[in-house]
């Protein structure tokens, strides 16, 4: 190839000459741009940024007004890319001689003939991140036969990048470097604020997505996204200590627990009050600026979160922003948001369940995933179609026609916070996938009881987070109305089919989102995806939106997070004996059981529900919560279940005993009373941040329904035998006193012990008393 004579008007075209040959073009580029930084005609982060900016301005000239939504990642890529390439071009054109031009082509053609002459070997352990994605650029744009002999290479660059950028999970690595391409790690780059890891719960969702968006059939793989998301990366963690003089505050993991938490109130202050660098802040000014005045969340992203075996759910905070009013209005609330995030990494219960998880040495700095939420706006309210959390496998099943490999999920209309949190009076749809449509409950009273009655949203007026009935939104002017509600009518449910409905009569099913859209398909087929790709069943957290309510209708879904499902490891040969008699039996459960058993039980913590119910106030109720986290430690050598009215681990002390999973670790199971004479909910934890807890810790979590006829529940066991609390703790209140009962299980039948267990296959639990055999006297008779 001939070079024609340099000048001004023919660089372009030596450079298009040069793009039969993609590599080497693109490795002129790197180092005319080096060449640039080198020599101060500008800087990579201002050069970055003008082509950054320049790229956005091209998106307008076209139309297009939201860029970050309205363009796929790839086509902004290739767009960032081509811009790139033209600054490029344009700054060494009118900086240079054109005989330095010059040399730099001649050469990189003179040394084309020569093996390898491109490719540089270092150790991506040292190199710079710009080294690292220079190179895994050009593996990636080499012709195939050619990038086969770098395959390995593309591997390590890519495993390098992620533990830097992602996650240093071993697992998640392996699995991660397999399917991200160097553009995605180039766009997480391009979104994340200062250094150091983006952490467990971004990497889960991006994760997730390229799974799907490689192995899915072309049709749902459409149909799935994730929201526009920006990052704060783990560093400016600890910068923020820092800065704010708060590193005193980090030894809070090595205090006792008591410690702890008289100290939370006056660091969660001090940290409240933080501030942050200037690069910070003009990080945060670019979100804002980008999102304008769509609502934002702001989610923790540990480095342990959402990792195999050690999920984290509900232990750091997540804040809603309605992002309204003026500027530093909007700016203030961020900081805030992200300071108390970062408080929370040191609260208590966080900090006990990592104790627990003996990861309390381990250096655990957050990442911050700040969203745009996803929604619409329906009157001043702005919220999601649907929302929910999905596990691609179904634990508790309550039909024996539902198959547990094909997935559950709790879906709710809003905010899916009241899917995740065990919140007042209300219940998700709970849905077992191989039968959507399959309620819990024939009996459409019971349906409609236990149906959702309140919606979380963002008020965009009063810019706030509220919680406000359902039926004060419900309207027959809201576009998916049909597919989130039925109408009961003479003591049936039947779909809406007129405006004129009375929305007093509506009931939050979601039969017509079932079994009128592709969704629930949709979520199954995803789940076995992930789960296979995986090597592990997971659980998601996903948003829906309804598209074409009113034609053909489809769905988009938003996946949140994703992450290992927190499972109990069941035994298969569970079987319940057939000789078993009624007054050996203590309780019985026919609805929604584990697999598994627990063995030699010597002692029940019971909560009485007249008891509980009657404590006069939430201080009381706070002593009792304290008295069952000083039994549970003091009874860390026996072993023991908890029995109690409600839900355990509520949010609401009226529906159940407010509890942390710090307060009851040691416990074998948790035991759910319910029925008319508890006043409690049948519907139990199921899928919430509590119960994902308990199947990490191996909790086997059960309800008892009173109500239903073939119960059996021994009341003289739980009402006749004597409190043996003091034995183990002191309990000044007597009122706090009387709600707590220990129970020593010979003392209701001398030398017995109890075992339970739970066979989900036939859908029955027992617990029932043991009495070991005592050995039988030798007979010495015959030596004498």
């Amino acid at each position: 190839m001939t070079l024609p004579s340099l000048n001004e008007n023919n660089v372009i075209r030596i450079l298009l000459a040069l793009s039969q040959y993609p590599i080497l073009s693109r490795r002129i580029r790197h180092k005319m741009r080096k060449v640039l930084f080198a020599r101060g005609i500008t800087t990579r982060e201002s050069f970055d940024e003008e082509a950054r900016r320049k790229a956005i301005e091209s998106q307008a000239r076209e139309g297009l007004h939201n860029p970050y939504e309205e363009e796929r990642a790839d086509v902004w890529e290739d767009r960032l890319h081509r811009v790139r390439d033209s600054l490029t071009d344009f700054y060494f054109a009118y900086n240079l001689p054109y005989s330095e031009f010059e040399d730099l082509v001649r050469g990189m053609l003179a040394e084309r003939g020569r093996e390898n002459i491109e490719f540089i070997w270092f150790n991506p352990e040292l190199a710079p991140q710009d080294m690292l994605f220079e190179q895994a650029e050009m593996i990636e744009d080499m012709p195939l036969l050619e990038g086969e002999k770098y395959k390995a290479r593309l591997q390590e660059l890519k495993a390098v990048l992620i533990r830097t950028m992602i996650s240093d999970q071993l697992k998640y690595i392996r699995i991660a470097r397999k399917w991200f391409t160097v553009d995605d790690l180039k766009e997480i780059r391009m979104r994340k604020i200062g250094g150091g890891k983006i952490g467990g719960k971004a990497a889960g969702m991006l994760l997730a997505l390229r799974i799907l968006k490689e192995t899915a059939a072309p049709e749902l793989r459409e149909r799935f996204k994730i929201p526009v998301s920006y990052y704060l990366g783990s560093d400016v963690f600890y910068n923020f200590l820092t800065f704010n003089d708060l590193m005193h505050w980090n030894d809070q993991k090595y205090k006792t627990e008591e410690q702890m938490r008289v100290d939370y109130p006056a660091l969660f202050k001090e940290f409240s009050n933080g501030q942050f660098p200037d690069e910070i802040i003009e990080g945060l000014e670019k979100i804002l600026v980008e999102a304008s005045d769509r609502p934002l969340i702001v989610r923790s992203s540990s480095l342990l979160e959402d990792n195999f075996g050690t999920s984290f759910a509900g232990k750091y905070e997540s804040i809603f922003l309605p992002n309204q009013g003026g500027y530093e209005v909007r700016l203030a609330a961020l900081v805030q948001a992200i300071s108390n995030i970062y408080a929370s990494v040191l609260n208590p219960n966080a900090l006990m369940y990592r104790h627990h998880k003996e990861l309390a040495d381990y250096d655990e700095r957050i990442g911050i995933l700040i969203q745009i939420v996803e929604g619409e706006r329906f009157g001043k309210y702005y919220f999601p179609h649907a929302a929910g959390v999905a596990f691609s496998r179904n634990l508790y099943r309550w039909s024996p026609q539902i198959k547990q490999d094909e997935g559950f999920l709790r879906l709710v209309w809003g905010m899916g916070t009241r899917a995740v949190d065990m919140v007042a009076d209300d219940y998700p749809r709970l849905v077992a996938l191989s039968h959507p449509r399959l309620h819990s409950s024939s009996d459409v009273r019971t349906i409609k009881r236990y149906s959702q009655q309140s919606l979380d949203a963002i008020d965009i007026e009063k810019n706030e987070f509220v919680t406000i009935p359902a039926h004060d939104v419900l309207n027959a002017d809201y576009p998916p109305l049909r597919y989130i509600a039925q109408v009961m009518d003479e003591g049936y449910l039947a779909p809406i089919r007129s405006r004129l409905a009375s929305t007093e009569k509506m009931v939050i099913t979601f039969d017509g989102l079932l079994s009128r859209t592709p969704f629930a398909a949709s979520m199954r087929a995803a789940l076995k995806l992930l789960e296979e790709h995986y090597g592990s069943p997971v659980d998601t957290e996903f948003t829906a939106e309804i598209l074409n309510p009113d034609d053909q209708p489809d769905v988009r879904i938003s996946i949140l997070q994703c992450r290992p499902q927190s499972h109990i490891q069941e035994s298969s040969d569970v079987q319940i004996p057939h000789d078993l008699q009624e007054e050996n039996i203590i309780f019985s459960s026919q609805s929604m059981v584990p697999q598994g058993a627990v063995e030699g039980i010597s002692h029940v913590l019971f909560v009485p529900s007249k008891a509980y119910f009657s404590l006069a106030s939430q201080d009381e109720r706070t002593q009792l919560e304290r008295a069952i986290s000083q039994l549970n430690v003091a009874l860390k050598d026996e072993t023991f279940i908890a029995v109690g009215p409600g839900r355990w681990g509520t949010s609401t002390p009226d529906l159940g005993v407010h509890i942390a999973y710090g307060d009851i670790y040691n416990a074998r199971a948790l035991v759910e009373l319910a029925g008319d004479e508890i006043g409690a909910s049948p519907e139990p934890s199921f899928g919430t941040h509590f119960f994902q807890d308990l199947m990490e810790a191996n909790i086997y979590p059960l309800g008892v329904f009173l109500d239903e006829p073939n119960t059996i529940f021994a009341r003289d066991f739980f009402n006749a035998t004597p409190n043996r609390l003091s034995e183990f703790i002191s309990v000044e209140n007597p009122r706090v006193a009387a709600a707590l009962k220990l129970i020593a299980v010979d003392d209701f039948r001398p030398s017995a012990f109890m075992n339970l267990v739970m066979d989900s296959n036939k859908s029955r639990a027992v617990a029932f008393l043991i009495t070991p055999e005592k050995p039988k006297e030798e007979d010495n008779s015959a030596d004498e």
